[in-house]
């Protein structure tokens, strides 16, 4: 049955096709899902980086007439509403420990009564994207 042993094995050809296609379609998925990740955290970032300009600005603000200073902290509660809706939230850092996963040392300071090691204060904040890093904390670290 030669025609029947032909008709098995062209079977059995077209099953590792489609079994192919199906993979590929799964890592195209996954490849794609990667992608858009990391486009996501990339502006995920950008975002946080305005809102650190932002409190940096918000410094100086009594310096400016009352219309600027209400534009300026209306501007800042909507970027936090976006950041907190898109799950980027900021961590405290001040009097915690310093941790390499969580904090970038901009300098060491001598405090007098300080913990060697402690976060004294920040330069600008980190955070956090659904739990995970995205820029760290600049610190500055008791000697």
């Amino acid at each position: 049955m030669p025609g029947a042993r032909a008709r098995g094995r062209g079977r059995t050809e077209q099953l590792h096709a489609d079994a192919g296609c199906e993979g590929y379609r799964r890592r195209v998925e996954r490849d794609r899902d990667v992608a858009v990740r990391h486009a996501k955290r990339e502006l995920q970032l950008a975002l946080a980086d305005l809102a650190d300009g932002f409190d940096h600005a918000l410094i100086h603000v009594d310096e400016s007439p009352d219309s600027a200073r209400e534009g300026l902290y209306g501007m800042r509660r909507r970027l936090s509403s976006l950041l907190e809706a898109e799950g980027v939230t900021s961590f405290e850092s001040v009097g915690q420990r310093f941790d390499t996963t969580r904090h970038e040392a901009v300098a060491t300071v001598r405090v007098v009564g300080g913990v060697p090691g402690g976060v004294v204060d920040e330069s600008g904040p980190g955070y956090l994207w659904n739990d995970k890093l995205l820029p760290p904390a600049r610190v500055r670290v008791a000697e």
